[in-house]
C-alpha cells in the first residue's frame, strides 16, 4: 500500500484519556461499520504523502465520535504525535456502496457535458462545505458545479460520464 491511492476514513483530533487512545472525527457516512473490526490502516499526511502503517488495538464510540487505540501506543504523550493526521485505507478496502452510489475518486477524469452534449470539462474533485461542489476543469479554468439533483442529472461511473443541466449563467461564472 506504499504508493496505492488512499481514502481518508477519519481525522485524529487529539489524545484522549491516559491509555493512549485518540479521539477521531469519522470521515465516512457509516462510521461504526467502518471502524468496528478495523485491524489496520495507514496514518497519512496527504500534503507530504507521508504514510505510516498502523495496527488498531481497539476502537469504540461515544455518540458520533470514535476513540481508537493503536498497538504500541500506551500514553497520551505517545498518542499526541498522531494529532492532525488522517486514518486512511486503500481504495480496494473501502466499504461497498449501494446501487447508484459512488465515491468521488471513481469519477476523477470523467467527461462532464450538458444535456445537449456540449462539453464542459473533466471532473476533478469534490469540495465540501455547506453544499458539495464538484470541481470541473476545461483545461483553461475550473468551474464549481453544485452537486444537486436539479443540476447533476446523470452520472455513469462505468462510462466515466456526467451530464449536467446548468441554470442559465452557471457556466459563465
Amino acid at each position: 500500500m506504499e504508493d496505492a491511492p488512499l481514502v481518508a476514513i477519519g481525522e485524529v483530533l487529539r489524545p484522549y484519556g491516559l491509555r493512549g487512545e485518540v479521539k477521531v472525527r469519522p470521515l465516512t457516512d457509516r462510521p461504526r461499520e467502518r471502524f468496528e473490526g478495523l485491524e489496520r490502516c495507514t496514518l497519512w499526511e496527504p500534503d507530504q504523502d507521508r504514510r505510516e502503517p498502523c495496527r488498531i488495538a481497539s476502537s469504540r464510540f461515544d455518540g458520533e465520535t470514535a476513540f481508537i487505540r493503536m498497538e504500541g501506543v500506551d500514553s497520551p504523550e505517545e498518542a499526541r504525535r498522531f494529532q492532525g493526521r488522517l486514518l486512511a485505507v486503500g481504495r480496494n478496502e473501502v466499504l461497498p456502496l449501494g446501487e447508484g452510489q459512488f465515491y468521488p475518486w471513481q469519477l476523477e477524469g470523467a467527461v462532464v457535458q450538458t444535456r445537449d452534449g456540449r462539453p464542459v470539462g473533466h471532473f476533478v474533485r469534490v469540495e465540501s462545505g455547506a453544499q458539495d461542489l464538484w470541481v470541473v476543469d476545461d483545461g483553461t479554468r475550473q468551474r464549481l458545479i453544485p452537486a444537486v439533483a436539479e443540476i447533476v442529472v446523470e452520472v455513469s461511473v462505468a462510462d466515466r460520464r456526467i451530464v449536467i443541466d446548468p441554470p442559465e449563467g452557471l457556466l459563465e461564472l
